[in-house]
């Protein structure tokens, strides 16, 4: 089993910056891919970034790229995702999920979700 664990959400003005922190415990795998997700309200749930556990390689949503970036820390068990440039549309709850084995981008093969953070970025 995998415990993760977000923090870090928040309200921030557009143009701002967050900094998301996501911990996992319990077995981790060394081919695992950690992913950020987000939903916002009446929306399916979204793949924003994400790296190999190996830190080898990381992969971000068009939607992303520029403004996020993905990173981690094997030591502390943690993957972080830093947004700048935060714009309205960027509100949703975000989630952290791993899995040990899928590498992509389709939500619903990650088996291992945090419970969520909320971003709220106002106009």
């Amino acid at each position: 089993q995998v415990q993760l664990v977000e923090s870090g959400g928040g309200l921030v003005q557009a143009g701002g910056s967050l900094r998301l922190s996501c911990v996992a415990s319990g077995r981790t795998f060394s081919s695992s891919t950690m992913g950020w997700f987000r939903q916002a309200p009446g929306k399916e749930r979204e793949f924003v970034a994400g790296i190999r556990w190996s830190m080898s390689s990381t992969t971000y949503a068009d939607s992303a790229k520029g403004r996020f970036t993905i990173s981690g820390d094997n030591a502390k068990n943690t993957v972080y995702l830093q947004m700048n440039g935060l714009r309205p549309e960027d509100t949703a709850i975000y989630y952290c999920a791993a899995d040990p084995y899928y590498p992509g981008t389709d939500y619903r093969h990650y088996d291992y979700w945090g419970q969520g953070t909320q971003v709220t970025v106002s106009s």
